[in-house]
């Protein structure tokens, strides 16, 4: 797959709306309510299938030009470009498989731009390996599938139509296999359970939703691969959430340093004749965080080029996807951290951004890969070892 990744594609966004965007960024946090103005000017706009190929509709965005445009809108509402990822990133990984001419999720495409709004149920408790185990049990039946089991985490719940889960498939215990599929809303057997009353990113409003017995048919049955396995579609989805998971998380560093910058340069001292941020330690804290951020964004923005434009990692794929976002998500929790510190105290305040993005800024570790299980895909691939193989003791 070979796409370049320098065409000038259309953005959806424009700065009025991204005004509009970090305007009621705080009243949804405060009101713990779903983005529901944000989501609609988002929907007019085109901006949820701006990964769809453009013959079918789209904006004909890779991976590496949706990072820049979440990167953009995080930069004003972070909660709001974390939501919407969990429907672009559905639309990416079926439009990357059409380029490599797999055309078997070209239906998602055409659903995307029929209006059709694509959410992600991965989430399990007990199960720190998402999307390549479950806890979840897939049950085969005439014309389909039977999926039950408690997703937690799933974004979008006021509004999503199609909720892509995965769950296993044991009725041949010799080959235990993972089934992803797609519940349509409205179909019988699934229950939203309203959990949502979090630490940050409370505008997400993912809510647990519970399975019980849901029919999927074999037409919404995107994949059905061997438990624990990464084929083209699981590394496209590692590659599409988890990158612009790291995306999101950037663009909070980079905001939480452009407030400070513009605190610092306001603030007084009586030990001083000049604002603050003449102060050499002040220097100091800022040097921090751009040495941060100068880290972040070539890592984040070099792998999804690669991504995007089909170059061979092979087995190095899976950690080279999840150092980007792992190093974008500690990366922004130490440049928010020093803002804070730079602030002076102002970032304590409720009325001060500064003190969402701190709380948001904390949500990047729950995302998968979680800090165990990158971790682990490291250091195995470091040393050579198959992401498959176990210690063994004694």
């Amino acid at each position: 797959m070979t796409v370049s990744t320098t065409t000038q594609a259309a953005t959806r966004l424009n700065d009025e709306m991204l005004s509009r965007f970090r305007e009621r960024a705080p009243i949804y946090d405060r009101e713990n309510r779903f983005f529901d103005e944000d989501f609609e000017e988002l929907r007019r706009a085109g901006y949820l299938t701006i990964a769809v190929p453009q013959e079918l509709g789209g904006a004909g965005m890779t991976l590496a030009q949706v990072i820049a445009e979440q990167r953009r809108l995080a930069y004003f509402a972070p909660a709001t470009a974390l939501a919407v990822n969990m429907h672009i990133y559905w639309t990416g990984v079926a439009a990357d498989l059409r380029r490599m001419g797999d055309p078997s999720l070209e239906w998602m495409l055409t659903e995307a731009a029929a209006g059709e709004v694509f959410a992600a149920g991965h989430a399990e408790t007990g199960n720190d390996l998402p999307v390549l185990l479950s806890t979840a049990k897939a049950e085969p039946v005439d014309g389909g599938y039977r999926i039950s089991g408690h997703k937690m985490f799933g974004s979008l719940t006021p509004v999503w139509t199609r909720l892509g889960v995965h769950a296993m498939d044991v009725s041949d215990p010799s080959g235990p296999r993972i089934v992803h599929a797609f519940v349509q809303r409205g179909t019988p057997g699934y229950a939203v359970r309203e959990t949502w009353d979090t630490l940050g990113m409370r505008p997400t409003r993912s809510d647990d939703t519970v399975l019980d017995g849901v029919f999927v048919p074999g037409q919404y049955i995107a994949r059905i691969v061997p438990a624990g396995a990464i084929d083209p579609f699981v590394g496209a989805v590692f590659a599409w959430a988890l990158l612009n998971f790291g995306s999101v998380y950037y663009a909070i560093a980079e905001r939480a340093r452009d407030l400070a910058i513009t605190s610092a340069r306001k603030k007084t001292s009586l030990g001083l004749s000049r604002p603050m941020a003449y102060h050499p330690e002040i220097q100091h804290l800022f040097s921090e965080m751009q040495l941060q951020i100068e880290a972040m964004g070539p890592q984040l923005q070099s792998v999804a080029e690669d991504w995007s434009n089909g170059v061979d990692h092979g087995a190095a794929w899976p950690m080279k996807i999840v150092a980007a976002k792992y190093n974008c998500v500690e990366g922004a929790k130490r440049v928010v951290d020093l803002a804070m510190t730079a602030s002076g105290g102002v970032g304590m305040f409720k009325a001060n951004e500064l003190e969402r993005l701190y709380r948001d800024v904390r949500c990047g570790g729950f995302h998968p890969a979680n800090t165990t299980l990158t971790h682990e895909i490291v250091g195995k691939t470091t040393l050579g070892i198959g992401l498959d193989e176990q210690p063994r003791w004694g």
